[in-house]
């Protein structure tokens, strides 16, 4: 079983620590149907080499659309020597045609059941070309092979989703593409999920679902069962999840610590235009207080290029995000993927510049924006990069925490993630990167709020009494930090 490696990381914008990030749950997740006398080996080419030298009888790869080529070049290598090749994933069910170009068997849509038919029929010797997502369910299921990892590779590597898809339609995602023919949105048994949470060395645990708080009965009842635990873990939500009266607070109650949040765009316009319609009329600025309020850090999403964007969306998005305390921002260039609304819009009105998967990576502008060039679209998006992750705009952010802690805790966690490159790939290539998981459960551990709600537990009163007054003292220190300095550092 192969996850090879995306183009993005093999090129300029290659971050060794992003990339070694998360096992490949996917294939692990697909390893539990195969018997515990099988031999299997999962390699993931973001981690380490390939070893394609090897004679097996199957070969398994996951695809996405910027490890399509790379994905082709490996298949069609173990076919020419006679090996037996499957493929599945987000790009194969886009693009089948071209998949199956390159692949004995390829299975389209989440292959929780069909994976299961296709080892049948291989048993009895009657495998089919192509395989469709059938029933969509996840209970029941065999667990993860966790047992095939290699978790020394990863800074993450206590995964879970425990359930799949969106009940949302954003017109840019690949959800509706991937999950055609079925139910888009379902979730696991919860008792079946608090198993294998519990069976998970150490306390960190990440939710790679889309949208953890999709099912709010499912989640109350994950949430109350993880509660003493003594989790602390990270996900992904909606501004509207984070809105919602008290989930976060019994989010919180049960260790979470960390939250992806796609605000995409601050245009009413450009959501409208994606069909998020979830996020028109929120009040960002009061998700963003609810969570810190709560000892909850966040990793902010935005997409550059929609066609209600002009050149100064960059500079507006960045200083608002700034201005708004946020830990982290992964900033995109709007990209039609193959098999999404956008992807036919944009074919349609001619707009697409080619049809290099390589460049569908969210660091190219693969389609004529409206407002500004392509040229434009890529410069800015690369400023904004730069401009958000400056030491002086993340001192600034930091100051908008009212204790120290909180401000010590957002300076480690930012400074962390990426400015320390240089150091992360020693880690890496030394495979200690392992080694660091203590060190990411204590930042994200760090700040937490008592169960009020309303003030952290102090040491001592005259520690209370001097966190009351050094966020006024950093905030001057600060103002009187040299820039010349801040661009030395």
């Amino acid at each position: 079983m192969i996850l090879p490696a995306l183009t993005e990381a093999t090129g300029p914008y290659w971050r060794s620590i992003k990339y070694s990030l998360f096992p490949p749950l996917g294939l692990v997740t697909l390893a539990g149907h195969l018997s515990y006398g099988d031999e299997v080996v999962i390699e993931d080419e973001h981690v380490e080499p390939l070893e394609l030298n090897d004679d097996p009888d199957l070969v398994i790869l996951q695809v996405y659309v910027t490890s399509a080529s790379r994905a082709y070049e490996i298949a069609d290598g173990y076919r020419r020597r006679g090996v037996r090749v499957a493929m599945g994933g987000l790009h194969v069910t886009a693009c089948p045609r071209e998949a199956i170009a390159h692949a004995d068997h390829i299975f389209l849509g989440p292959d929780d059941t069909s994976f299961p038919r296709f080892l049948a029929d291989l048993q009895d010797g009657q495998p089919a070309r192509v395989y469709r997502s059938g029933v969509r369910c996840l209970r029941g299921l065999p667990s993860p092979r966790r047992d095939l990892l290699k978790r020394h590779l990863y800074l993450v590597p206590n995964t879970l989703v425990v359930s799949r898809g969106c009940p949302h339609h954003c017109n840019f995602c690949y959800k509706d593409s991937f999950f055609r023919g079925g139910k888009s949105y379902y979730t696991s048994a919860v008792d079946e999920m608090l198993g294998q949470i519990e069976s998970l060395p150490g306390r960190h645990v990440f939710f790679l679902d889309d949208h953890l708080f999709g099912d709010r009965r499912f989640i109350e009842a994950l949430l109350d069962g993880m509660r003493g635990m003594g989790r602390v873990w990270q996900a992904a939500a909606t501004v509207q999840a984070v809105l919602s009266p008290a989930l976060m607070e019994k989010a919180t109650d049960a260790g979470l610590r960390s939250l992806f949040i796609g605000f995409e765009s601050l245009s009413p316009d450009g959501l409208r235009e994606q069909g998020k319609m979830h996020n028109i009329g929120q009040d960002y600025e009061y998700a963003i207080r609810r969570l810190h309020d709560l000892g909850v850090m966040i990793n902010a999403s935005f997409v550059f290029g929609m066609d209600a964007d002009d050149a100064s969306v960059f500079d507006r998005t960045v200083d608002w995000a700034v201005r708004a305390g946020i830990e982290t921002a992964t900033f995109h260039i709007l990209t039609p993927y193959p098999g999404t609304s956008l992807y036919r819009r944009m074919e349609s009105e001619g707009r697409l510049l080619h049809h290099n998967w390589n460049l569908f990576d969210t660091r190219h502008a693969v389609y004529q924006p409206a407002r500004m060039s392509p040229e434009q679209l890529e410069k800015g998006y690369r400023h904004a990069y730069h401009e958000f992750y400056r030491w002086s705009a993340i001192l600034r952010a930091a100051t908008t925490k009212p204790r120290l802690s909180g401000m010590l805790r957002h300076l480690a966690y930012t400074g962390g993630w990426k400015k320390f490159d240089g150091l992360w790939s020693w880690i890496i290539r030394s495979q200690r990167v392992a080694r660091t998981i203590p060190l990411l459960e204590w930042i994200l551990s760090h700040g937490r709020l008592d169960s009020s709600k309303t003030r952290e537990r102090p040491l001592h009163a005259a520690s209370n009494a001097a966190l009351a007054t050094s966020p006024a003292r950093m905030r001057r220190t600060i103002k009187r930090f040299p820039e010349n300095m801040v661009r030395r550092q």
